[in-house]
């Protein structure tokens, strides 16, 4: 959105931070170059969101802070780096808006966030569900994130929605998993059957007044509409609906957003990036709009 880079947090509401990081997928790779493309499709993106009926500028400060630090080849690692770049910015009651980056990165975001807010409701539109124990042996992996959170506490189950997943699995265990940690699991099919309106309301029920945090992952959207990603799972919503499904998310307490496995190596007509920017213009707005009341 041509925001300026700026790394002094006096005044600032909201802070746009890339995290340039691959490691953690389980098969095609290319998320690292996903901010640099976000950020370049975002400068088509003009301030007032007609359907929301808000002005991004006019309710937040915003700032482009630059991306996390990362060492390739060591997640671990970059785990770490990535949480101590983000603590600053939510001790300064700024709200981070992430560009990923593949979705392993939010352990990260959600460690730094729950380390002031406390534990968080996650709001969480996917393809997958995120929840299994190990890839490849290892614990953590983009596929294994909310699990993980949920262990280390810091976000609450009881409190969080996770809605779109679809696509095969290794077996029927998979499909409860989600719900045995506790999340409201929302699957694919099913939420072709509600309302934009209808998601949302359910969505507001369950978080209630808790600090919350939204995750979006663009192979949410069809791959016919947003065919950049590593894991794309045929089937599933319209870029338009994609967006009606952040609209409808108004009224929530959100403390930091990111939008993640954006994969440029894949998005030859670079849809996917414009969709992705979109999608954060959708979050930046859902903010502004809390702040106007």
């Amino acid at each position: 959105m041509r925001l300026p880079h700026v790394t002094d947090l006096d005044g600032v509401d909201v802070a746009v931070c890339g995290v340039p990081t691959d490691d953690a997928v389980s098969f095609k790779s290319g998320a690292r170059f996903g901010p640099e493309a976000i950020r370049s499709a975002s400068v088509l993106l003009r301030p007032y969101n007609a359907r929301l009926k808000v002005d991004v500028v006019e309710h937040l400060s915003m700032v482009d802070y630059g991306d996390a630090p990362t060492v390739p080849g060591y997640h671990v690692e970059t785990l770490g780096r990535i949480e101590q770049f983000l603590r600053p910015l939510h001790e300064a009651g700024v709200v981070p808006l992430v560009l990923g980056g593949d979705h392993s990165i939010v352990l990260a975001e959600l460690r730094a966030a729950a380390a002031t807010h406390g534990p968080l409701a996650l709001v969480h539109l996917d393809a997958h569900a995120d929840v299994w124990d190990a890839y490849y042996g290892a614990k953590y992996f983009h596929g294994t994130v909310f699990k993980r959170a949920a262990e280390e506490g810091l976000i609450d189950p009881s409190k969080s929605v996770q809605a779109g997943m679809r696509g095969t699995l290794y077996g029927e265990s998979d499909v409860e998993e989600p719900r045995r940690l506790g999340f409201d699991a929302i699957y694919g099919d099913e939420l072709e059957t509600l309302s934009p309106a209808e998601y949302g309301d359910r969505v507001r029920a369950r978080v209630g007044d808790a600090p919350a945090f939204l995750s979006f992952d663009v192979d949410f959207v069809d791959p016919a509409f947003a065919p950049g990603t590593g894991t794309p799972e045929v089937g599933g919503p319209t870029s338009g609906q994609a967006m009606a499904y952040l609209r409808a998310l108004t009224g929530i307490d959100f403390r930091g957003f990111d939008c993640v496995e954006m994969s440029p190596p894949y998005d030859h007509a670079g849809i996917t990036a414009w969709l992705a920017a979109s999608a954060c213009h959708e979050m930046l707005s859902l903010l502004a709009l809390a702040r106007s009341r």
